[in-house]
């Protein structure tokens, strides 16, 4: 007879139709990130996240980081409202910045670097000011690398250097409204 031929293919076919019977009875249970509404009717995260206010960004040595503080703290405000304008603020974000510098592969005749890792670690606090509590502390970094083309190019150490940096800012202020993002979605 047939079926008793089929079984194992008929089993299959059970199974496979019990896991989409589950996952389409779940699929109200999620709500989308960066969705316009929630589901349990408070702000949205984009509402929530342009509610937070970002300081000016403390670095540890103001001589050679002054501009990459002020470089994450615009590129904070940028990801977290939007380039829209914050609303009224509700939470504060203290970041403290470090940079480094390492050189990974030198030249043998010259003992010049041709590539560097530049690095930047980035400690923050999340503060909620209607009780001055912190509710986030929490750190990140980010690592690139950049090549030093030639030593007869005066200005291309210095051009790449930059590129680094901003490449690195731009990582350490996407991971920091991911963290964010997390907090004002599921509260941890």
């Amino acid at each position: 007879m047939w079926w008793r031929d089929n079984r194992p293919a008929l089993r299959r076919m059970l199974r496979a139709a019990a896991a989409l019977a589950a996952a389409a009875l779940t699929t109200g249970c999620f709500q989308p990130l960066y969705g316009e509404h929630t589901f349990a009717g408070g702000p949205a995260l984009k509402d929530a996240l342009s509610s937070v206010t970002v300081p000016e960004v403390t670095v540890s040595n103001p001589n050679l980081e002054a501009r990459l503080g002020v470089e994450l703290r615009n590129a904070l405000i940028f990801e977290t409202t939007g380039g829209g304008y914050p609303t009224g603020a509700t939470h504060r974000l203290n970041v403290r910045l470090n940079s480094t510098r390492r050189a990974v592969v030198v030249d043998v005749t010259t003992a010049r670097p041709d590539l560097e890792n530049y690095g930047i670690d980035a400690s923050y606090q999340l503060i909620d000011l209607s009780n001055n509590k912190v509710v986030i502390n929490d750190t990140t970094f980010s690592r690139v690398s950049y090549d030093i083309p030639g030593q007869q190019q005066r200005f291309s150490k210095q051009r790449a250097l930059r590129d680094a940096e901003n490449r690195a800012i731009g990582v350490v202020a996407q991971q920091i409204k991911a963290r964010l993002a997390s907090y004002f979605v599921a509260g941890t």
